[in-house]
């Protein structure tokens, strides 16, 4: 039994003629007549029988023409659903960290939804710390992630994507509340809202402070740099966080740091092994096209 014979069979218990069945399968009639026979055979029913000039179903031929259907059905479906994923349609599974769903997923997601016009993609959209996303990524959960590097990672790779300047912030009414620049060295004396061991940024705050060899007085850890914003707004500390627009909105005053300096980067992630399906690819490529003057953007 093979496809063709099932298709042959449908079509012939539609049309009712071998004639006209073979001429619409631009086949020989014999040939029809053969796989007909040969499927009959397998099956060990008759499936027609003759009504005058008619070729018509038996009860068995009723009753499998049921399970035909349904198949045939169910494999065009597949096909068709094939033939849409080839051409770039479908979903795509994103992670990134909640700081650049503010402007940077939007704008290039949009941009690529626009370029694809005509194509139904559609994304799904998830946030979450760095350790989480590539997780995500190793079990195949997400398709790409927007985060920070991390290293000893051999399976993923890393495409830089854009920038982001790290800044102090302190509550409106501190004393370090008048300065538009500090040196980290001046951060001594207060205490901390620090990022916790779970996020990405933890290692990068240890390492300025080191340089400028200060040990911070860490009040607090929290793991979302827009929670530590929070805190510090309600005067539970000072605090390293990368720059973002929402400390804009805050009741807090962003301090540049003169000393050491230091950007945060952040990259497109994907595992080596994973297959890519083509819309995933098309958006990869995409993203890999366009990020050269997006970083520069950002960090203008």
């Amino acid at each position: 039994m093979n496809l063709y014979q099932l298709r042959y069979f449908a079509l012939l218990a539609q049309t009712g003629h071998f004639r006209k069945t073979a001429e619409q399968l631009c086949i020989a009639q014999p040939s029809l007549s053969h796989a007909i026979s040969l499927l009959e055979k397998e099956l060990g029913v008759t499936l027609f029988e003759k009504q005058g000039r008619r070729s018509v179903l038996t009860p068995e031929g009723t009753e499998f023409l049921k399970y035909v259907e349904k198949s045939l059905l169910a494999l065009d479906e597949g096909i068709l659903n094939m033939h849409h994923l080839a051409m770039g349609e479908g979903k795509i599974e994103l992670g990134f960290l909640r700081t650049l769903g503010v402007e940077f997923v939007p704008e290039i997601t949009r941009k690529f939804l626009e370029h694809q016009q005509g194509k139904n993609v559609c994304f799904k959209f998830n946030t979450g710390v760095t350790p989480s996303l590539i997780e995500g990524l190793k079990d195949e959960t997400y398709d790409i992630v927007f985060c920070t590097k991390c290293e000893n990672a051999s399976d993923i790779e890393f495409i830089p994507v854009a920038r982001q300047d790290l800044v102090v912030i302190v509550p409106r009414n501190h004393p370090l509340s008048k300065r538009c620049a500090i040196s980290l060295e001046e951060l001594a004396p207060y205490s901390q809202v620090y990022f916790s061991r779970a996020s990405g940024l933890r290692s990068i705050v240890d390492d300025l402070f080191q340089k400028v060899q200060v040990k911070p007085q860490i009040a607090y850890e929290i793991e979302e740099d827009i929670v530590i914003a929070g805190l510090v707004s309600k005067g539970f500390g000072v605090a390293i966080v990368p720059y973002m627009t929402e400390l804009l909105r805050m009741e807090v005053k962003i301090l540049q740091i003169s000393h050491p300096y230091w950007e945060r980067n952040f990259y497109m992630a994907t595992l080596k092994s994973h297959h890519l399906t083509p819309a995933v690819k098309n958006f990869h490529d995409y993203v890999a096209e366009h990020y050269t003057d997006n970083s520069d953007k950002q960090h203008a």
